[in-house]
């Protein structure tokens, strides 16, 4: 593997980390990234130690999560995952206990975009883990444009633009999309 070169663009570094696996890769986008994560974290979470902690959370999952999304603005993107991140943190600190069943944690997900929380409705890490196992069980086509919607909170004209989907499809495959993922959800609680 050739040493990283700090010019090349986020997007180049990831498509190399896909195709390498060199974690060094994850390290260089650490160095560009950790001081805004860090701004994001204490917008959040208001104490330093913690952010140090989300920060370096958020990084460690990045291995994984490199692999498993496609992403066209990854500063956007890593501010999402900071701050999803943070949020679940907060939820946690709090020590209360409600019972979200899987139709309101799908409603939440796909109702919010980017699994943006919003007063009570707020989702567990293991039930996004949940979801997030879900998705590649649905069609190309389905997975596609939930992801670029929702994941990469593209609008539909621009999901049908980079697709090449008609707009009516768009809209038809996330629709089924957000069904399929329901039932998926629903069968794999029933288990």
């Amino acid at each position: 593997m050739e040493p990283i070169h700090p010019n090349l663009s986020d997007i180049e570094l990831i498509a190399l980390y896909k195709t390498h696996g060199d974690r060094n890769i994850v390290g260089e986008l650490f160095k560009r990234y950790s001081g805004f994560c860090f701004a994001v974290s204490m917008k959040y979470l208001k104490e330093e130690d913690a952010c140090n902690d989300a920060v370096m959370s958020v990084f460690e999952k990045l291995f994984e999560y490199l692999h498993k999304h496609q992403i066209e603005n990854f500063k956007s993107w890593l501010y999402s995952v900071v701050k999803n991140h943070c949020l679940l943190e907060l939820r946690k600190s709090k020590k209360t206990t409600r019972h979200i069943n899987e139709e309101q944690v799908l409603e939440n997900v796909m109702e919010n975009r980017a699994f943006v929380y919003q007063g009570e409705n707020v989702l567990l890490e293991d039930q996004l883990q949940e979801l997030e196992k879900a998705i590649p069980s649905l069609s190309k086509e389905q997975r596609t444009c939930i992801e670029l919607f929702y994941l990469q909170e593209k609008s539909y004209q621009e999901v049908s633009q980079m697709t090449g989907y008609e707009m009516k499809k768009v809209k038809s495959y996330i629709q089924n999309g957000k069904r399929n993922l329901k039932i998926i959800l629903e069968s794999n609680s029933n288990e």
